[in-house]
């Protein structure tokens, strides 16, 4: 059953890629872009890299993504034009957003037994888990391109700003 989840999200984050490369408008480029990100988060978790699939879900699909969703508005000074929609979206969207939601349903239905015996908090039993080792790698060795990252997208959105401000 893993092999099937990672088969389908690594072939879905393939697609997103593509789709992003070929779509016209930014906002859409970026929506795709979260297709990416949430499909690698699935890919994680099936590797059994849970931290790192919550990190992805909350970091890059959510605040870097605000992020390049403020900026592509803020640059875009431009009149948008209103579309109806890809024909693409409706033919393959509906029905593959569906199977997928089906598909992990079933996962979770007929897994149920196993998510009951999971040990949360196993800081408790003195255990060393994935997010321990992660943040303890994070916050001694990795520190500075930690924060070295941090600063360039403080800078990246300045300059963005600047870039869009207009002469008075």
């Amino acid at each position: 059953m893993q092999l099937a989840l990672f088969i389908i999200f690594g072939a879905l984050a393939v697609a997103g890629a593509l789709n992003l490369l070929l779509q016209r408008h930014p906002i859409n480029s970026a929506l795709s872009l979260v297709i990416v990100m949430m499909s690698l988060a699935v890919l994680y978790w099936s590797l059994g890299a849970e931290f790192l699939a919550a990190a992805q879900v909350i970091v890059y699909s959510g605040a870097i993504m605000v992020f390049f969703v403020f900026v592509i508005m803020l640059l875009n000074a431009g009149e948008e034009e209103r579309t109806t929609g890809s024909r693409a979206a409706y033919i393959v969207g509906f029905p593959g957003a569906a199977a997928i939601f089906c598909l992990l349903s079933f996962v979770f239905l007929s897994e149920r037994n196993a998510f009951g015996f999971t040990n949360v908090g196993g800081y408790l039993n003195h255990v060393t888990s994935n997010i321990s080792e992660v943040s303890a790698l994070l916050f001694t060795k990795l520190l500075l391109p930690f924060e070295v990252t941090s600063v360039l997208i403080l800078v990246a959105i300045l300059g963005a700003v600047v870039l869009a401000r207009k002469e008075q």
